[in-house]
C-alpha cells in the first residue's frame, strides 16, 4: 500500500499564482482526504481526479482555505450520487464560523427551499476522527486567535499544520516519530504565520529535517527557503509518506 501527500497549491493568501494552500492524502494513488478548499482548489482537484472530493477536512475558516465551499456545494447538490454523502470534517469550535462564513448566506439556491448543509455530511470532531480505518488526530495551532485553527496528523505518516505560528511542543506530541511535517512558513513571520527565523529559533534539528514548507509568498520566496537548505513544497508535487501506524482493535 502506497501513501502520498499531493500538494494542490502552496501559496499564501496573496500568492494566487501558487494556488490556495491545500493537499490531498492519497492511498494507492486514489484520493482519501482533501485538506482545505480555497477559491481555486476545486479546479486543481478536478484536474487531478476528475470528480469532487468525497472527504474534506477544514483547518480554519479564512477564505483562502474555505472559499471553494460554495462551488463544492453546487457540484455535489446537483449530483444525486454525491448529495448528502460527501463528508466535511471540522473541529466543533469551527462549526459556528463555518455556518457564519459559508452556510448562512440567504438563498443558497436561487429557487430557494435548500439548506446548505443538506448537501454534505458535516462531521464535527474535537480530538480527531475515523476515516476508512485510520484515526486522524486533530490539534490546535496558533493562528490569528485561539480556538480558530486546527492541524491534522496521521500517526507514523504525516502532520499538516494549516496556518500557524511555531508549535514545537504540539508537533513533538502528535508527530514525534518520523512523520513528514507540512508546515506554514514564509520568509518573514507575523502574528498569524511562521517565518523562517521562527523555524530556526523554535524547532530543533530533528524536527527541521522533517519539515516541508508551504504557504509562502511567491516562487522567489520558495526558492529562497530552498536555498537555505529546507524542503519546499511546490504545487502539483506528490511526496512519499510512510505508511501510518494503524490503531489496534480495542480489547475492551
Amino acid at each position: 500500500m502506497s501513501w502520498h501527500l499531493h500538494f494542490l497549491g502552496t501559496g499564501a493568501a496573496h500568492a494566487v499564482e501558487l494556488g490556495s494552500s491545500s493537499v490531498v492524502l492519497e492511498r494507492d494513488g486514489k484520493p482519501l482526504l482533501l485538506i482545505d478548499c480555497g477559491p481555486d482548489t476545486l479546479d486543481r482537484y478536478f484536474a487531478a481526479y476528475g470528480e469532487p472530493p468525497r472527504n474534506l477536512y477544514i483547518t480554519h475558516t479564512h477564505m483562502d482555505h474555505v472559499g471553494g465551499l460554495e462551488r463544492l456545494f453546487t457540484r455535489v447538490w446537483f449530483d444525486d450520487a454525491r448529495r448528502g454523502n460527501s463528508r466535511v470534517f471540522a473541529h466543533a469550535a469551527l462549526v459556528p464560523w463555518l455556518q457564519t462564513r459559508v452556510g448562512d448566506y440567504p438563498g443558497v439556491l436561487a429557487e430557494g427551499g435548500v439548506n446548505y448543509w443538506e448537501a454534505f455530511r458535516l462531521v464535527p470532531c474535537s480530538r480527531g476522527f475515523w476515516l476508512e480505518g485510520c484515526w486522524f488526530d486533530v490539534f490546535a495551532t496558533r493562528h490569528h486567535r485561539p480556538g480558530t485553527s486546527f492541524g491534522l496528523g496521521l500517526k507514523g505518516s504525516f502532520a499538516f499544520t494549516g496556518d500557524t505560528r511555531p508549535i514545537p511542543e504540539v508537533l513533538m506530541h502528535y508527530a514525534g516519530g518520523q512523520e513528514l511535517i507540512a508546515h506554514d512558513c514564509g520568509l518573514v513571520g507575523n502574528p498569524s504565520h511562521t517565518g523562517i527565523d521562527d523555524i530556526e529559533r523554535e524547532y530543533d534539528e530533528g524536527l527541521r529535517e522533517r519539515l516541508v514548507l508551504y504557504h509562502y509568498g511567491s516562487k522567489a520566496d520558495g526558492d529562497a527557503l530552498a536555498a537555505r537548505g529546507y524542503r519546499v513544497a511546490r504545487a502539483g508535487a506528490r511526496l512519499d509518506l510512510t505508511a501510518p501506524c494503524l490503531p489496534k482493535a480495542d480489547a475492551g
